[in-house]
């Protein structure tokens, strides 16, 4: 592997934002490590850059929801003897129905994945980010960070609220040092992510000018962390709800989400 080339981790690329992400930094000329679960997507997607890109892949699959997962990929990558210049925090996932719907496993798996995986990440790798003056970081966060959250899905929203504060704070303490830190905040998107959480059939019901392609809101990623935005989130329409979300008083912002949480959650038991 060619150190004149940057080195990119990112997690959950087997599809969805994480498959866009690695395809977008493969065209800027990057080498990549890629994890998430399922290794044959992985194998697939990595045999398809190194075909049309020319780039050197790694693939690890892993289960960032296993203890100590986090660690044992920051030390694959440090036995090979590279640091990586790119971490683009992307593992996540959405869990259906209320809170006391679900085992406590369910939950710690989720808060594993969403944010001790990413945490840990940024902090076993930051030193070397430091110390070589240049790193960026995306921690693919989202809208349900910054309006009120709904019923269903409880912990989701909470989570990526999470990633916001803690991108802004990362970013504050190293911008001196060229590393950049973004929480990248995407709204409806065309993935996966639906099928999983199996809301697809009430999601198509939500109008075409509420969703953007995965590659859009890569783009829009890439070009936020490099220009040292802390937090980005995508879309113009995406935009206007933030925007009207902390104008509103909270009462009004969690009766509308209530009103509304069907067309968008599984709020049932």
């Amino acid at each position: 592997m060619s150190r004149e080339r940057p080195l990119s981790l990112v997690t959950g690329a087997s599809a969805g934002i994480g498959a866009a992400f690695a395809r977008a930094l493969a065209a800027r000329g990057h080498d990549l490590v890629l994890t998430a679960r399922r290794a044959d997507r992985l194998e697939t997607l990595a045999e398809e850059l190194r075909r049309d890109q020319g780039c050197t892949i790694i693939v690890l699959p892993l289960d960032l929801a296993t203890s100590g997962a986090a660690a044992r990929l920051a030390d694959a990558i440090a036995r090979r003897g590279l640091s990586v210049d790119w971490l683009i925090n992307n593992a996540g996932y959405g869990v259906p129905s209320t809170f006391d719907a679900n085992p406590w496993k369910t939950h710690e798996y989720f808060l594993r994945i969403m944010i001790e995986a990413p945490t840990e990440l940024a902090w076993r790798l930051l030193p070397a980010m430091r110390e070589a003056g240049y790193g960026r970081i995306i921690n693919v966060a989202s809208l349900a960070g910054h309006v009120p959250s709904p019923a269903g899905h409880t912990l989701y929203g909470a989570s990526k609220a999470y990633l916001i504060k803690f991108s802004q704070a990362l970013a504050l303490e190293n911008r001196d040092r060229d590393v950049h830190v973004c929480a990248l905040c995407p709204g409806f998107t065309w993935s996966e992510f639906h099928d999983v959480t199996g809301t697809r059939e009430t999601m198509n019901r939500m109008p075409a000018f509420m969703w953007q392609t995965a590659e859009a809101v890569v783009a829009e990623g890439i070009k936020a962390v490099e220009r040292g935005d802390p937090v980005r989130v995508t879309g113009r329409v995406n935009r206007a709800i933030k925007i009207f979300a902390k104008l509103i008083p909270d009462r009004l912002g969690l009766w509308i989400m209530a009103r509304q949480a069907h067309r968008f959650r599984n709020t049932g038991r």
